[in-house]
């Protein structure tokens, strides 16, 4: 089974073209020791509406499935302009809706997520400015595709994020988890952020993070565009007045191949091979 490593300012994923995967062969494929390794698995497929190049689906290290993933979706767009079409401007279809992106060189594109939304069924209590308090933090929940929680803070380094992450992330706030974002405004048009990642944990980078950061920013009342300082580099988030956002960045492979044998035969404790994997090797 062949499949290609891409990352986005260390937002590293496997991508995959059709084949069903579950959630235990998820885990294996991201465990690092035992499988490739990687943030998460993104699995492309034909779509099945007419107007789509291609359907997304992304799933995270434990291998449940996410709406959407700003860096993951920069890595599937340029992989399909590298392999599935020329255009350079194309719909995707995720979980999350469309997703339509613009080519911008062979490394960089930008990214229509659609109009964040400060309210949402998962924050089902929150207020109509979708503010709140977790954690003895305040924060501002955005819906963009996915759940963000925004919290602006004094030094953002200077938080243990795997001690504070997971109790935000499964605060009964959220019924459906949350990523979390710990940001601080450096200039009127330029933030810090670090992202702990909904069923992930902390990670270098999150597109979607960052615009959940970079929308709480515009909210204050801070300049857009935003360029959003990540651990893995910059993201350049345009917030306009209805919220909606676009995500611009870059995205390159790292490499192409194949899973062995062995792992198709039984990977992680050896045994039969999974159901999954088993049906793609029959295909083959």
């Amino acid at each position: 089974m062949r499949f290609e490593k891409w990352q986005a300012l260390g937002n590293d994923y496997l991508i995959f073209e059709e084949v069903e995967l579950s959630p235990n062969t998820v885990q294996r494929l991201c465990d690092p020791h035992f499988g490739p390794g990687a943030d998460g698995v993104l699995v492309l497929t034909k779509p099945d509406e007419p107007g789509y190049v291609a359907r997304l689906r992304i799933f995270n290290p434990d291998g449940s499935e996410a709406e959407l993933s700003g860096n993951g979706a920069r890595e599937a767009i340029l992989y399909l302009r590298r392999h599935w079409t020329d255009a350079d401007t194309f719909s995707i279809q995720t979980l999350a809706g469309e997703i339509r992106p613009t080519i911008l060189s062979p490394t960089t594109c930008r990214v229509d997520m659609g109009r964040a939304s400060l309210t949402s069924p998962n924050y089902p209590d929150g207020p109509p400015d979708g503010t709140g308090e977790v954690a003895g933090y305040r924060f501002q929940h955005v819906a963009i595709g996915n759940p963000q929680c925004a919290i602006r803070v004094q030094d953002p380094d200077a938080l243990d994020l795997q001690a504070i992450g997971p109790q935000i992330e499964r605060s009964a706030l959220f019924p459906n988890r949350t990523n979390v974002s710990f940001w601080k405004e450096v200039a009127p048009d330029t933030i810090r952020a670090r992202i702990f990642e909904r069923g992930v944990g902390e990670t270098l980078s999150s597109g979607t993070g960052a615009s959940g950061a970079a929308v709480a920013h515009v909210v204050r009342g801070g300049d857009s565009p935003v360029t959003v300082q990540l651990d893995g580099g910059e993201l350049v988030v345009d917030v306009d007045e209805s919220l909606h956002v676009d995500l611009t960045g870059w995205a390159e492979p790292i490499y192409a191949a194949q899973l062995s044998e062995e792992f198709l035969a039984g990977g992680l404790g050896g045994g039969s091979p999974p159901e999954d994997l088993k049906q793609h090797m029959e295909a083959e």
